[in-house]
């Protein structure tokens, strides 16, 4: 079909130029089946469709014809990573310029009335969950709902949001169109019928892939010839060799941080030699703008911008957010050569290259050992490998040892088929939080309300008998009836103001009973930052947490010795199995302490082993967390307690002692700079405002200086030269 017979089903002349200017000529076979199985039709629809496959054009077409079709409607995107929200808010914010577009990704706390302006809404799962939570009205008004990546309802930590949210909008919105975007998966078809849905299987690939195996020097395909390797080095480097050799790019999966970085500093002295004229100078730039992204890089920074240097980068969970995007961006150029990954970038944004390969094909898992990671993840893996801009082709190759290797990894990954997605609802902490919602919320209002709405969920299609889940419900209810956030009259079920907030608050039950327990433990033992943090870090949301090394344990049990009288919660004994994880709590509680007393990322990744996107990533956590502890202390009438807690999460979000609070409230003022700033004797913006524009340039800098000085409401003129600037001044003045 080409693109211009879309103008049949109601897509603009418009709106087509745009496809053509995308170079999008003509429809895929799969999308044609698409819209011959209802796409313009309102009917649901499961996509089961490789990477690359045309699956974003299809959500395009459906919006357009949604919007076009029905007034006052709206369009709500579901995408399982920040990221990934934010990849498709840009592109469609791109595309439907003359339609309002926003996104909606942060705080769970929120209703975010000026949503209902919007007529595409790109959200995580767990915003939606939260906005229905908060009853937003514009709900009703959805008249098609994309489902991103629908088979992470396999997910442990994911899919039970995503499976209550679907059927909460079935139920909301009945009339809406669901178009569910997936994966190859092997109960596609049970997904679609629990949806309700036509399903459009296909493994069509607009770039062909070539799936192989690398063993004793030498890369081989089934459907063609492959690639002798050099002997004399590493098989990751010779792979990387002739790659760059092609004049093409490689990305390339293992199973840890650790290994990714080792890889990524190994592989740099293959692909440096390899660089282009000119090259070395634009990859230096780049590595100093990757190396200087925190005002004190760690060492982390200083190993990734080496990396970069070389035309090679790392990229995992541990690197802070500016510095992936730059990585990404750099290498949809092509000036990197090689991104070293860990799983995490295979559900990131789309970062298309010519070859994928797959170092480590297992995983350890405590008490249970090395396994084959799932064949739904590789599928994830190599659905990277081709890029329809540039490539006739892409290849995947999985590394092995021996010849004997090799056939069992072409038998488990190349010709296996992809795990069943199944639900993942039945964990209790997850139970207990929709629960309490759906009773908060007024979903459900009756013991029997609440396990015919668990029995239109996947769960309950999947395995038909729903006894143990139902079992498990009533069992979740006793505990949310005592601890007051539930009462029960009979059948009847209704949140109190105390569950309700709860509910808002996006926190397990079980968090939040153990912050009223604490909060009335405070009233006995005073409150203070040690004893706060320890409770928060200890909560359901923090975990996993830290690991605690063998060298650590002593300072953790002194700590725990000084400091038994002053805990919130009880400290269990030591074969209590809940002591480990009272231990790790302490931890993470010591890494807050050093954070509030201006440790740097560096200190904190030398000390504590965490790098700094994950500390930045525990640091949102905690926010959270200390907020909702505020508010549960708040509604729980401790209003003496407020300050404390409102000054420690200042201090949190900053990384300062309590004497830079004033100071950092100042836009563009952060913990650097107010600590520079109180060192100077400018302690107090009222210091601020007596001293001159020249000398707090010398401390600041000009442009930090005159924005100062404009916050703190002065008339004084901005200074357009630095030269001839003294700090001599006197604040006494």
């Amino acid at each position: 079909m080409q693109v211009e017979e879309l103008s049949k089903f109601g897509i603009g002349k418009k709106d087509i130029t745009k496809l053509k200017d995308e170079k999008i000529s003509k429809l895929y076979p799969p999308q044609e089946d698409i819209i011959r199985k209802g796409l313009f039709k309102d009917k649901n629809l499961i996509l089961s469709l490789p990477t690359a496959s045309g699956k974003t054009l299809i959500a395009t077409l459906s919006m357009l014809h949604n919007l076009s079709e029905k007034r006052n409607s709206k369009v709500v995107y579901i995408a399982p990573l920040v990221a990934l929200a934010y990849e498709k808010y840009e592109y469609f914010k791109k595309f439907f310029d003359a339609r309002k577009v926003a996104i909606s990704v942060g705080d769970l706390d929120s209703s975010d009335h000026w949503l209902a302006n919007y007529d595409v809404i790109c959200v995580t799962t767990e915003k939606l969950d939260s906005l229905l939570r908060h009853n937003v009205e514009w709900v009703n008004r959805i008249s098609l709902l994309i489902v991103d990546e629908i088979h992470l309802l396999n997910d442990k930590s994911r899919g039970p949001t995503l499976e209550i949210l679907l059927v909460k909008l079935m139920k909301m919105v009945p009339n809406a169109q669901i178009l569910g975007l997936s994966a190859t998966i092997s109960n596609a078809a049970e997904l679609a019928k629990w949806l309700n849905s036509n399903l459009v299987i296909s493994d069509f690939r607009p770039v062909k892939l070539y799936e192989g195996v690398s063993f004793a020097s030498k890369i081989h395909f089934d459907e063609k010839d492959g690639y002798e390797l050099d002997e004399s080095e590493e098989t990751e480097n010779s792979i990387v060799r002739n790659t760059i050799g092609l004049n093409k790019q490689a990305l390339i999966f293992t199973s840890t941080r650790r290994n990714a970085e080792s890889l990524a500093e190994r592989l740099s002295d293959t692909v440096r030699p390899m660089l282009k004229k000119g090259e070395h100078v634009q990859l230096e730039t780049l590595s100093n703008d990757i190396e200087n992204v925190l005002e004190y890089p760690t060492k982390q920074c200083e190993k990734l911008s080496e990396c970069i240097k070389s035309g090679v980068a790392f990229h995992h969970a541990g690197l802070l957010g500016t510095q992936k995007r730059l990585i990404e961006e750099n290498f949809r150029n092509g000036m990197i050569k090689t991104i070293v990954a860990t799983p995490t970038l295979a559900l990131g944004v789309n970062l298309p290259a010519f070859r994928v390969v797959i170092r480590d094909t297992k995983r350890y898992y405590p008490g249970v050992g090395a396994v084959h990671i799932p064949v739904l993840e590789y599928k994830q893996f190599i659905g990277r490998a081709g890029r329809p801009q540039y490539d006739t082709f892409g290849e995947s190759i999985l590394l092995a040892k021996t010849e004997d290797e090799a056939r069992d990894l072409i038998q488990h990954f190349i010709y296996g088929e992809p795990e069943n997605i199944t639900s993942k609802l039945a964990a209790e902490p997850a139970l207990r939080m929709h629960v309490l919602a759906l009773i908060a919320s007024d979903f459900c209002r009756s013991e029997d309300s609440l396990l015919k709405f668990f029995d239109r969920t996947f769960y309950a299609f999947h395995y038909g008998d729903t006894s143990a889940i139902d079992e498990k419900i009533i069992e979740i209810l006793e505990p949310l009836i005592s601890w007051k956030f539930v009462i029960k009259k009979g059948n009847e079920l209704t949140a109190t103001r105390i569950g309700k907030r709860v509910s808002e608050l996006y926190i397990d039950p079980l968090t939040a009973h153990q912050f009223i327990d604490g909060l009335s433990r405070a009233n006995k033992i005073k409150l203070n930052e040690l004893n706060i943090l320890q409770l928060l870090s200890n909560s359901i949301e923090m975990k996993p947490l830290l690991s605690v090394r063998s060298s650590e344990i002593v300072e953790l049990q002194e700590m725990l010795v000084r400091n038994t009288s002053v805990f919130l919660q009880d400290v269990p004994e030591e074969y209590d199995l809940e002591f480990e994880d009272f231990t790790k709590s302490l931890k993470l509680t010591s890494m807050f302490l050093r954070w509030t007393d201006e440790a740097t990322e560096d200190q904190i990744l030398t000390k504590f082993k965490v790098a700094p996107g994950e500390l930045r990533g525990r640091l949102e956590l905690i926010d959270w967390l200390i907020y909702a502890f505020n508010e549960i202390a708040l509604l729980e009438g401790h209003k003496d307690f407020l300050n404390q807690i409102r000054k420690l999460r200042v201090r949190l979000r900053y990384g300062i002692k309590e004497e830079l609070t004033p100071l950092v409230r100042l836009k563009n003022v952060g913990r650097v700079r107010a600590r520079k700033l109180y060192d100077a004797g400018l302690v107090s913006l009222d210091k601020l405002k007596k001293v001159p524009t020249d000398s707090l340039t010398r401390i600041v800098g000009l442009k930090v200086a005159n924005d100062i000085k404009k916050q703190l409401g002065e008339k004084n003129e901005e200074i357009k030269d630095e030269k001839q600037i003294t700090l001599n001044f006197n604040l006494d003045k």
